[in-house]
């Protein structure tokens, strides 16, 4: 009996034992685990937040690059378009070098072009006299209108030109011609500046027609003209000594204050 006893209560204390060995076993690996699955979370976090912080500073590094070119072509740009626009400034008042000038061709004063004098004579252009009396302090308004009646004088009120077809509209009567390239010529006035002539010469004699035209836009390279003076007679030599009379004209489709404002902003 008493043996029995012995025998139960060692069971007991055997099975007690192992109890609380296997409550440990199972803690220990619980722990073990969540470690585990902790570590990898927050190493996966730091990845992914490596991995973004690495994009947000390319995409910065990408916008401040691209902002240094812009600024960088936004102040070549402005530089050459200032030195672009200074250059065409200096070439409209009559100052550049023989290397710059090129030949042109009629195309460039292609289309229907009205004579400027019949508004100097309606009193439309007293407004640029006014103006230029004012800017330049030079004149009386009175006085450039006497001077712009010299130049702007002229009975053609009208020129056609299409292809190397010129078509003068003088008195009522029309009469065309074809006109050639005979060069250019660069001539040196007594302020100091400097204009182009374009020559074109008559294909053949046409009675009532010049024998030459001679073009003056201040351009000096190829381009669409916006308004001309014009010279025309048989004697090319004559012509280039003309300084006082230039009949000017602009497109057909301009009404007068239109050319008015056009010219103030010159």
């Amino acid at each position: 009996m008493e043996e029995n006893m012995k025998l139960k209560l060692g069971i007991g204390v055997i099975l007690a034992v192992l109890g609380l060995w296997l409550a440990g076993c199972q803690s220990a690996g619980s722990n073990e685990s969540g470690a585990l699955n902790q570590t990898e979370a927050v190493s996966g976090t730091n990845e992914s937040s490596s991995t973004n912080e690495s994009n947000t500073n390319h995409s910065h590094d990408e916008e401040e690059d691209h902002n240094h070119n812009h600024d960088h072509n936004h102040d070549h740009n402005h530089e050459h378009n200032h030195d672009h626009d200074e250059e065409a400034e200096a070439i409209y008042k009559g100052f550049f070098e023989d290397s710059q000038v090129q030949n042109r061709t009629l195309a460039d004063w292609e289309g229907d072009w009205q004579s400027v004098y019949p508004y100097l004579l309606d009193g439309t252009l007293d407004e640029v006299f006014a103006h230029k009396a004012e800017d330049t302090g030079k004149m009386t308004a009175e006085a450039y209108k006497e001077y712009y009646d010299v130049g702007y004088k002229t009975d053609t009120e009208r020129i056609v030109i299409e292809g190397d077809t010129v078509t003068f509209f003088t008195k009522g009567q029309k009469r065309s011609g074809k006109y050639q390239s005979d060069g250019y010529e660069i001539l040196t006035y007594e302020a100091g500046n400097r204009g182009v002539r374009y020559i074109f010469k008559s294909v053949e004699e046409v009675e009532g027609l010049p024998r030459y035209i001679q073009f003056s836009d201040h351009r000096i390279t190829p381009s669409k003209s916006d308004h001309f003076h014009l010279y025309w007679g048989d004697d090319r030599k004559a012509l280039l000594e003309e300084v006082t009379n230039w009949p000017t004209y602009f497109p057909s489709d301009m009404d007068g204050h239109s050319i008015a404002h056009e010219m103030m902003a010159h």
